[in-house]
């Protein structure tokens, strides 16, 4: 004990847990009053992307706000036809009639360069564009079109995001560089030529971007992969290379858990690192699965890792042989999904309301402690407890509820506690 004593009293404290310092510059995405500053000091942004058929201008536009309203502050749309196309300040009309103002980022693969020509007010009605150097064609005729899509994101002052993908890679960009790394004295791994292709494909678009014309403050890149380390890799280099905005997604991640997990751990890394500016969790949806899932996700590893605030947070226990009773889950379930969907209408009426912390616990053991810790908390009663759930407020024991509607008399104070704390008047 003497030894740990006086090693404690020797060394230089514990690092604090904090967020990292990121290095990307300062861009805005615009859409009438609302700015959202991407890079810098900004926070890092979530994105979400719709699967409507964007000429249905109705079901995109409900679309659009759902995704707005779940947390989403840049929304992507397919602008793949003449008709979609047509479609775009439509569906920008209708959002700001709802009062939706989230800027819209046009997806374009291929025909960009002619939709946006053909479509001046698409065009203006869209605050970001998303161009793929592998889509926009081959050699000359191909710099042409990409030159053709940022003059015209200059000429209206839009961003762009410059967006590389493996799956649609510039196969003669890549062959190129696979015939020279056989020049090498010690060959690459094929791997690491794909990553240097990613990369290269991303830099050089956005120094031709900067040489037509467009500020580098309006262009972000993205280098998607599907791999966990591999997309790790890839923007561990990116980052080491340049300063613009860093748009972080890992393309195609699948379903349910299997996405969730590789999304999560894939952006968790680089996010600790000061790397990235703004996410999506590309998931593909369960069937009969709200949209706004990929949303809640990116939230949630934003908002884990201590980087955002977006919803109060729910602890809960996992439960054990203690805690035989399924009050504690339901309640838990309850109280949780009671703040997320109150969320659109408190961001306007509590203002911080989002960094509120609530406990709900199943047993004496970690219970009572926990619920100090958290804002306001509950204990509910395990197997062989007094039947008698006290409720903390600040880090004080306020009252104990017993009974059979213990659950709606916690909601109940949960709600005036809110009101009490976070209310405009308060």
């Amino acid at each position: 004990m003497e030894s740990a004593a006086k090693s404690f009293l020797d060394d230089v404290p514990i690092a604090l847990a904090g967020p990292p310092v990121r290095r990307s510059r300062q861009s805005t995405v615009v859409w009438g009053s609302n700015r959202v500053t991407v890079g810098g000091d900004a926070p890092v942004r979530v994105q979400s992307m719709t699967n409507t058929d964007t000429v249905d201008v109705i079901g995109t536009a409900i679309q659009v706000k759902e995704l707005a309203q779940a947390g989403s502050e840049l929304v992507r749309i397919t602008v793949n036809t003449d008709e979609a196309a047509a479609a775009v300040p439509h569906i920008r009309e209708q959002l700001d009639r709802m009062g939706i103002s989230v800027p819209l980022i046009g997806d374009f693969h291929y025909n960009g360069h002619k939709l946006l020509t053909d479509h001046p007010a698409c065009a203006e009605a869209l605050s970001k564009y998303r161009i793929n150097p592998g889509n926009v064609g081959k050699g000359e005729k191909g710099d042409r079109q990409f030159a053709q899509m940022v003059e015209i994101a200059a000429r209206h002052d839009k961003a762009i995001r410059i967006g590389v993908n493996w799956g649609s890679l510039d196969q003669d960009l890549l062959a190129r560089l696979m015939d020279r790394n056989t020049q090498r004295a010690q060959p690459w791994d094929a791997r690491q030529v794909m990553y240097e292709a990613l990369i290269t494909s991303a830099l050089d678009s956005a120094k031709k971007a900067e040489a037509i014309g467009l500020h580098g403050s309006n262009i972000t890149l993205s280098c998607k992969v599907s791999g966990v380390q591999d997309l790790i890799a890839v923007y561990q280099e990116l980052a080491r290379r340049c300063d613009y905005t860093l748009h972080l997604g890992l393309t195609e991640a699948g379903m349910g858990t299997k996405g969730t997990v590789a999304s999560t751990a894939a952006l968790s890394v680089l996010l600790q690192q000061g790397i990235g500016d703004t996410i999506r969790v590309s998931l593909t949806p369960q069937p009969g699965e709200s949209r706004t899932q990929e949303v809640v996700i990116a939230s949630e590893i934003l908002q884990s890792l201590g980087l955002r605030a977006f919803v109060p947070s729910v602890t809960a226990c996992p439960g054990c042989g203690r805690t035989t009773s399924t009050t504690f889950q339901e309640l838990a379930k309850q109280i949780d999904d009671y703040l997320r969907s109150s969320m659109p209408l408190w961001r306007e009426r509590y203002p911080g309301v989002e960094s509120l912390k609530v406990a709900v616990m199943g047993c004496i053991v970690n219970g009572p402690g926990e619920s100090k810790h958290a804002d306001i908390g509950i204990s509910l009663p395990g197997t062989g407890e007094a039947p008698a759930a006290p409720v903390f407020i600040d880090g004080q024991k306020a009252m104990t509820l017993r009974g059979a509607d213990i659950a709606r008399e916690f909601q109940d104070i949960v709600e005036n506690y809110i009101e009490k704390r976070f209310g405009v008047s308060a």
